[in-house]
């Protein structure tokens, strides 16, 4: 029975695996920052999507914050549970307005990478436009229509 110790066999099993080539490398590097900028943008555009309805202001916001501060001692327990979530929600939607995203330094990032990105994984235009990309920013990225 030949048995090899295990930092042996270790040492073997890298030996036999072939290493990758710094082109390789290179292209595994260029998918991820495509990808990243391509997972980025996407994903700017999905939350700062219009909403509905007219838009509140950040006094609005502070406004009914402080009547529902006036409100809470008073209410019933019900209520009180339904006002203290309609504040936690108001508090979240005034510290997401203060951050702010440079949509066009992601959009630039996008244009550069996403013509590469959808040929490699077989994305059209209309995925693309399903996914919430205006139409422009495909020309710029040299994105077609259809595909020839």
């Amino acid at each position: 029975m030949n048995v090899m110790p295990a930092k042996a066999a270790a040492k073997a099993s890298k030996t036999t695996k072939s290493a990758m080539s710094v082109e390789h490398k290179k292209a595994l590097a260029i998918g991820r920052e495509e990808s990243r900028a391509v997972r980025r943008y996407l994903e700017a555009i999905e939350a700062h999507k219009p909403k509905r309805g007219r838009k509140r202001t950040t006094e609005g916001i502070e406004a009914r914050l402080l009547q529902i501060e006036s409100n809470l001692p008073g209410a019933d327990p019900l209520t009180r549970v339904h006002l203290m979530q309609e504040r936690i929600n108001l508090q979240n939607e005034l510290a997401n307005k203060e951050d702010t995203v440079d949509l066009g330094a992601l959009e630039q990032d996008f244009v550069a990478a996403a013509r590469g990105y959808g040929d490699r994984k077989g994305i059209t235009y209309a995925a693309w436009r399903a996914a919430g990309v205006d139409p422009t920013v495909l020309r710029q990225a040299g994105i077609p229509r259809t595909r020839g």
